[in-house]
């Protein structure tokens, strides 16, 4: 289902990627949003330690978008562009050549069981909050700004990629 643009739709996507090139996966993937999503910001990229198995430090980033496709047609498209880049999803929290997430989404709830809005973690990673505090600090979520939310987390080993 689809709305028009003028009805400003507006979410925030986090981009990670760990394996191969993810600067140059994530500028194409930036590319093939389109035509269905516009890619209004993006944020700068940041370089963070990796959690689970010994694996290389991950890129992320977070954009903001405007797009007429619905909450869920737009976890659809995002999970094709990952499956388009070799995403497998057979190790959990294993290393990725891209991984989007829906962060926000123009202030819906929405309690899952496909799809939780806003992110029910996002608010606990220094590597979805500091690229979004670059684009959105006073973005609300689970009730506090993203700056708030970011200035009391503990250090994750989260730092400006060159």
């Amino acid at each position: 289902m689809q709305r028009p643009l003028d009805r400003g739709n507006r979410a925030y996507v986090a981009f990670g990627a760990n394996i191969g090139d993810p600067a140059a996966t994530f500028a194409e993937a930036l590319r093939e949003l389109r035509p269905e999503v516009r890619v209004a910001a993006v944020s700068p990229a940041y370089r963070t330690r990796a959690i689970g198995p010994e694996q290389p430090d991950y890129r992320n980033l977070v954009i903001e978008v405007e797009t007429a496709l619905e909450p869920l047609d737009l976890l659809h498209r995002l999970q094709a562009l990952e499956a388009a880049h070799g995403r497998v999803r057979d190790v959990r929290w294993g290393p990725r050549t891209l991984d989007l997430d829906i962060i926000w989404y123009d202030g819906l709830e929405m309690p899952g069981p496909e799809l939780i809005l806003p992110h029910p973690r996002a608010h606990e990673r220094e590597f979805v909050l500091r690229p979004l505090c670059d684009l959105a600090p006073g973005l609300e979520l689970h009730g506090r700004s993203v700056a708030d939310w970011l200035a009391g987390l503990a250090p994750q080993g989260v730092t400006r990629a060159d």
